[in-house]
């Protein structure tokens, strides 16, 4: 019988019911997130845009050139969370950022 300490976690892709402690030992590693050059982000990097881009719901458009620093990665490999000065919250595509 069990442990009644542990904690089950039921797994849909098999369809059982497995340990917790098992189900943590699997997760996979976080795939690597790259700029438009090939080279690897990590939080609180800055990154320059590669073309100008316009912001929605800003009406704002983002320069060539500009520097957006401290920027954040999110669970989806191309896209990155930053803020610029006027803009919060905002979430750039990694095809249009190269790493300074």
């Amino acid at each position: 019988m069990p442990d009644s300490d542990d904690t089950y976690i039921y797994d849909e892709a098999l369809g059982e019911w497995r340990p917790a402690s098992a189900a943590a030992a699997e997760t996979p590693a976080r795939v690597p997130v790259r700029d438009a050059a090939g080279n690897i982000l990590a939080d609180g990097d800055a990154v320059t845009l590669i073309k100008d881009l316009k912001v929605k719901g800003a009406n704002q458009t983002l320069k060539q050139g500009t520097v957006i620093r401290s920027i954040r990665l999110t669970d989806d490999p191309e896209e990155i969370d930053c803020r610029h000065d006027s803009i919060k919250g905002l979430v750039l595509r990694t095809e249009f950022v190269r790493k300074r």
